[in-house]
């Protein structure tokens, strides 16, 4: 049996949010966040007790492990929103409000991804940051098949055809690329 890495052997959630520029008081969402919220509590420590996280996420037991998570360790800046963040609307955060978006690992899964894009952007703040890791075109013992990978151009024409701006390149780790985008102000 092939051995997989844990998510934090795979990405550096530390070093991930700094190529966004995270500080204190920002709002900040991870959509389709998981159960371990491994960027979630990372963000919510680094945006301190003014700022807030999103934790978005299809799965109401993903919500349910990060909500059990966050009264276990006495967290107060984060946030459980249920959604399909490929239904334009469907995210219950307010209009250009997110300072930071993170999109990790969710780019393969998704079926609708122009609307996947569309919501990203209506939910960002003008000059907002969007942060997108997603699996490399490449065979690997692990992760999704190759044929179901999206190829960072193909991510960077998604989201620029929705009206960001490409403002960075990243590894987010062995087997991730790394994209930074920006909502113009």
């Amino acid at each position: 049996m092939a051995f997989i890495p844990s998510t934090s052997e795979l990405i550096d959630a530390t070093k991930l949010l700094l190529e966004g520029q995270i500080m204190q008081g920002m709002k900040v969402a991870d959509l389709g966040c998981g159960t371990t919220g491994h960027f979630v509590f990372p963000a919510a420590e680094m945006v301190g007790k003014d700022g807030l996280v999103y934790a978005v996420d299809i799965q109401k037991g993903a919500l349910e492990a990060i909500e059990s998570r966050k009264r276990l360790e006495g967290i107060n800046n984060v946030e459980t929103v249920w959604s399909d963040i490929e239904r334009y609307k469907a995210t219950r955060i307010p209009d250009g409000t997110l300072d930071l978006v993170l999109l990790i690992n969710n780019l393969f899964l998704a079926q609708k991804k122009d609307e996947l894009a569309r919501e990203t952007v209506r939910l960002m703040a003008p000059g907002g940051r969007l942060i997108i890791a997603d699996w490399k075109v490449t065979q690997a013992p692990f992760g999704p098949p190759a044929k179901n990978r999206v190829p960072a151009d193909t991510a960077k024409k998604i989201f620029t055809a929705a009206g960001l701006t490409l403002t960075g390149e990243f590894e987010a780790g062995k087997y991730h690329y790394g994209l930074v985008f920006q909502k113009n102000a």
